[in-house]
Order: structure tokens, then C-alpha cells, then sequence
């Protein structure tokens, strides 16, 4: 009895340390494990706050624990220090891939309850596995790949019921594949190891490349070789060439039903456009030439990616522009990104990565964060945050696809615009005040978790090729002065920005000529005219009432007298002069006026 009150009152006071830790306690714990190691790459030290300053390392919302250390590449070498990272009880997310990290796997991890996606691949450990790795039971990814692991796979694993990744490939395990039942496992990779016997039922869901290099099978049914309803061979043989014949031209069919219809759309960023250069450019990141190139990161290499990450990730594309295709990138810990492949970029490194620099430095809460860019000789990408909430352009005119419109009220739009606003008076702060987006229009403002505007795409239109004529004249966003110059200046965005408060209040697209604008947005002459154009004469005409979006109007809430004030704002920011336009402070201080109490 007294034993057992001896190991309850060690419990108790293991969850109670456990319980009372703080983020000093995190920050102790990591000072702990890198002064163990050595790395030029971090900037950590006791002065610096943890959650917004260290190198790799983030915090949960309240900012009072770390939930993630990723330290990537960093030229870590030896034993990972024992009681260090595995004293950080809140940690969700660990990646020390691609070091140099030697020994066993750290027993001590097993006190990581909440660690939901372990990396460890590319790496020199050895040794087998500890079947104690089965405590960790909110595990939902685990790469261990590359790396000298031995010994037989545990079939203790198989009390991972969260798992869903499971990379053990290029390791030197052997013996039989364990039964694993891991009803959740939607991906597995045992290839490149010394694995004999047959491949167990619970695996045999996953295509047999995932036990390649192995001296595996499949557990199938013997097969008789009797024909099917008793055919003679010649017969047999006769219906089995012609089936390959039509298999043949269905598929022949199907292939150029796709190409005509251009849905082949890229899994990876490695498959390019017919018109790009061939994939074996993208790999010389290390050289400094003009040939080559490498990846640049902003804020310390706070991030999770490499470039082989960047191509080699799934893919999705979300559109295509006149600065080039921007893709959807989903990492292996699950975070997005936004990768934009630039075309008709016109200068050279040096003004490419000037202005870079210049993007890179702008930090605000309405910017849409450039996290890294890349220049070689054939490729330029830039790297952006990705906000899931989608764009304010498929907000008001969006139907059907990744985002589901849904109607938005006064008091969205108006969040929308205050966000935006703040993000582009940001923006004009930058570069000594002489920072220019140039490219201002609904499709480039994002809605963020709180659903306030974001400005991304800045600053662009400096290094790419001018805008085709074709594209100045049909767009609504342009300011006059562009048709003519094909030059942006800070007023320019602050017409484009004016005619994007008057898409919020009127829900229409300011492009007419796509046939999105209201069919009075004519003039006498029947002729089209912009969104701008229309709202003027049609306020010139004291029919005010008519311009606003009927979503707004079939709300209860008596905000028409806001909208009328925002209108008023709108249309000083698209006046025909540059001089008479409002600087952006200004339209900030009238915008966040509208409601101020």
C-alpha cells in the first residue's frame, strides 16, 4: 500500500511540474539544447524574446508555450542532448531534418505527448527503434527516412492510432513487415531496406513502389492457369490483342481529350509549362552565378522549407496572371505557402534582388509577408503567406470552387476595407516613403483570420516587363495617367485602391468589358464605360441609391449613411488628376473615421 501511494505521489508531481511550466521554462530548454550544439545560423540568447525573435521556433496563441521548433539544415552535428527538447511539453511540430544528428532515436521523446509531426529524416541515426515510440499517441506524421536505423520495424507501432504519414524508407531495417493496423495511414514508405517476406494484409492498400527494394511480396492467392470460360488459346489470344488494340486508342483518345481541354494542371511545381525551361535548372541553388541561384529567406530563416521542398511538394495551381502562374504549395508538415513563378522579369540579379530586399523589409499585420525569393537564370519565384479565406475578388464574385461566397455584410466590408487601407499605407511608408504596389485590385486583397483586408502582390510591377497595352485599357483598376506613361506612382495606387472601395459598395467588377459591370454603365452612345465612369454619372445624376449592392441593402442595420461616406471617399480617390486625389494617410485617417466610436 505504501508503494503505491510512493508511485501515485510521483505521478501527481510529474503532472504538476508538468502543468506549471511557463515559456522560461521552453526558453531554458532550448538555451539547454543548443549550447550542447553548435550553429551560425541561430540568434538565440537569453535577452531576445522567444516567440518573436528566435530562429525557427513558434508559439500558440497566447504566446506563453512553444508549439514548434523546426531547424532545418541548420549544420547541427552529434547526439541530440538528452532532457532538452524533450522537456518542451506543449511541442506539437519537430523538424531536424537534413543535419547531422548521430545515435540512437532519442528515448527521451517519448515524453513529448503532444507532438503531432516528428522529422528526423536525412540525418546518421543508427540503431533500432525503441518500441516505447508507440507512446506517442497524438503522432500523426513520422519521417525517419535516410538515416542507418536497423533492426526489425516495431510492431508496437501499430498503437500510433493517429498516424497518417509513416516514412521509414532508405534505413537498414530488416525481418518481416510487421501487421500494422493504422486504420488512419493514408501514406507509407518502406522502400530501401533489407525487408523479407510477404507484405502483411493491412498494408496491402498502398501500391507496391512503397516496399520497393526490398525482398518483399505480395500475399496473393495462388493463380491456375486454366483459360476463362473455356476458351481455346487461339481464341484467348485472338480477344486479348484486340482488347490492347481499343485499350490503346482509348487511352490515345483520352490523352488528347485532356490537351485539348488544358486540364492537365501540375501536381508538383517540378512539372513546368510547355514553355518553360526543363526541370534540371531548379537544382543549381548553391552557385551564385547568374546561371544559378539560391534561396533567400527573410526573418532568419524562420521557415520550414527548402527549394527542394518548394519543387518537389504537392502543388495546386490558383491562377494565372500578367506577372506569371501562382501555385498553392502544401509542405510535409502541412503548412501552405504561396509560390508565384514570375515571368517577363526584365532586370537583372542585382535589381531583382534590390527590390526583393525592399519587399522583404515591410512588415505588417494587412501585407501579405514575402518569406523568400529565388533567382536563377531561368526561374524566379517569390514566396508569399497563404491566407485560406481566399481573395476579396471571389468573395464578391465568386460562385462555386475552393470558396464557397457567401454574402458580404456592411460590417465585413468595411473590416475589409480598414485592413487594406492600413496594409497600403504600410506599403507607401516603404522604401523611404517612396515604395510603389502598382498592381491595386481586389484579386491581390486576401482576408485574413480576422477577415480584415491584406495587400499582397506589392511591388512587382518594378522589375517586371510594362503591362501590355491591351491590358491597360480594358482594366478598371488603372488610373488614367497609366494608358499613357505605363508608370506607377503612389496616386495611381490610390485610384486603384478608390476604385476597389467602390467594388465593395456596389459588388459589381470594375471591368466591363467582361461583361460584369451593370448594364448602365453605358453612355449616351451605347459605348461601355468603367466602374468609375458609371458611378460618376450616375451621383452626377442625384440616383446615389442605385450604385450600392443590393446584399447590402437587403440587411437591416441602417448603415446607409456610412456607405454614403465611403462613397464619398471612393470617388476622391478616383479622381481624373493626380493632384487632386488624397494622400493614403489620408484616406486611412477618413476610412477608420467612418466608425470611430
Amino acid at each position: 500500500m505504501h508503494i503505491f501511494f510512493f508511485f501515485f505521489s510521483l505521478i501527481l508531481c510529474f503532472v504538476l511540474i508538468s502543468s506549471s511550466q511557463t515559456l522560461e521554462d521552453d526558453k531554458k530548454a532550448l538555451l539547454d539544447f543548443l549550447s550542447h550544439l553548435t550553429s551560425s545560423h541561430l540568434l538565440w540568447n537569453q535577452s531576445s524574446p522567444v516567440c518573436h525573435r528566435w530562429t525557427g521556433v513558434t508559439c500558440n496563441a497566447n504566446r506563453d508555450r512553444v508549439v514548434s521548433v523546426r531547424l532545418p539544415a541548420v549544420g547541427f552535428n552529434g547526439l541530440i542532448p538528452p532532457f532538452t527538447i524533450s522537456r518542451l511539453s506543449s511541442l506539437k511540430v519537430l523538424s531536424l531534418r537534413k543535419n547531422h544528428f548521430t545515435g540512437d532515436f532519442p528515448s527521451d521523446f517519448i515524453n513529448l505527448s503532444n507532438l503531432t509531426h516528428l522529422y528526423l529524416q536525412h540525418n546518421r541515426f543508427s540503431g533500432p527503434l525503441p518500441s516505447i515510440l508507440s507512446e506517442l499517441k497524438n503522432l500523426k506524421v513520422l519521417d525517419l527516412s535516410n538515416n542507418g536505423f536497423n533492426g526489425s520495424i516495431p510492431a508496437s507501432l501499430s498503437g500510433l492510432t493517429s498516424l497518417r504519414v509513416l516514412n521509414l524508407a532508405n534505413n537498414s531495417f530488416s525481418g518481416e513487415i510487421p501487421h500494422l493496423d493504422l486504420p488512419k495511414l493514408s501514406q507509407v514508405n518502406l522502400s530501401n531496406n533489407k525487408l523479407v517476406g510477404t507484405k502483411p494484409i493491412s498494408l496491402q492498400r498502398f501500391q507496391s513502389s512503397a516496399f520497393s527494394g526490398n525482398n518483399t511480396t505480395d500475399r496473393q492467392k495462388k493463380q491456375h492457369h486454366k483459360l476463362p470460360f473455356g476458351l481455346n488459346q487461339v481464341a484467348f489470344l485472338l480477344i486479348l490483342a484486340a482488347a490492347c488494340v481499343l485499350g490503346v486508342f482509348g487511352f490515345s483518345f483520352i490523352m488528347i481529350t485532356c490537351c485539348l481541354r488544358k486540364k492537365c494542371f501540375p501536381g508538383k511545381l517540378r512539372k513546368r509549362d510547355s514553355s518553360s525551361p526543363p526541370p534540371g535548372n531548379w537544382t543549381s541553388r548553391d552557385d551564385n552565378t547568374e546561371e544559378g541561384g539560391k534561396i533567400i529567406y527573410f526573418g532568419g530563416r524562420n521557415h520550414s522549407f527548402d527549394l527542394d521542398d518548394l519543387l518537389t511538394s504537392s502543388a495546386e495551381v490558383l491562377g494565372k496572371g500578367a506577372f506569371g502562374a501562382t501555385y498553392m504549395v502544401t509542405m510535409e508538415d502541412m503548412s501552405t505557402v504561396v509560390v508565384k513563378r514570375l515571368k517577363e522579369v526584365v532586370v537583372g540579379r542585382r535589381e531583382f534582388e534590390m527590390q526583393m530586399e525592399i519587399i522583404g523589409m515591410i512588415r505588417h499585420e494587412n501585407v501579405a509577408e514575402l518569406k523568400a525569393y529565388y533567382y536563377s537564370k531561368d526561374d524566379k519565384l517569390a514566396v508569399y503567406s497563404y491566407y485560406s479565406q481566399g481573395s476579396l475578388f471571389e468573395m464578391l464574385h465568386g460562385n462555386k470552387g475552393r470558396y464557397h461566397r457567401v454574402p458580404l455584410d456592411w460590417d465585413a466590408r468595411l473590416k475589409i476595407a480598414t485592413g487594406a487601407v492600413r496594409g497600403l499605407a504600410k506599403i507607401h511608408e516603404g522604401n523611404n516613403g517612396k515604395l510603389i504596389h502598382g498592381n491595386i485590385k481586389s484579386s491581390n486583397i486576401f482576408l485574413d483570420s480576422q477577415c480584415y483586408g491584406c495587400i499582397g502582390d506589392l511591388g512587382l510591377t518594378a522589375i517586371m516587363r510594362s503591362l501590355p497595352q491591351t491590358t491597360c485599357l480594358t482594366s478598371g483598376y488603372h488610373a488614367p495617367e497609366i494608358t499613357d506613361t505605363r508608370r506607377s506612382t503612389q496616386f495611381s495606387d490610390v485610384y486603384s485602391f478608390g476604385v476597389v472601395l467602390l467594388e465593395l459598395l456596389t459588388g459589381k467588377s470594375p471591368v466591363s468589358p467582361a461583361g460584369l459591370a451593370p448594364k448602365a454603365a453605358t453612355t449616351t452612345q451605347g459605348e461601355n464605360m468603367d466602374l468609375a465612369s458609371w458611378i460618376r454619372n450616375v451621383v452626377a445624376n442625384e440616383w446615389t441609391g442605385e450604385v450600392f449592392d443590393m446584399e447590402i441593402l437587403s440587411q437591416s442595420g441602417g448603415f446607409e449613411e456610412e456607405m454614403v461616406e465611403m462613397l464619398q471617399i471612393g470617388l476622391a480617390c478616383v479622381a481624373l488628376k493626380q493632384q487632386d486625389r488624397p494622400h493614403i494617410s489620408q484616406v486611412l485617417k477618413l476610412i477608420e473615421d467612418i466608425r470611430s466610436t
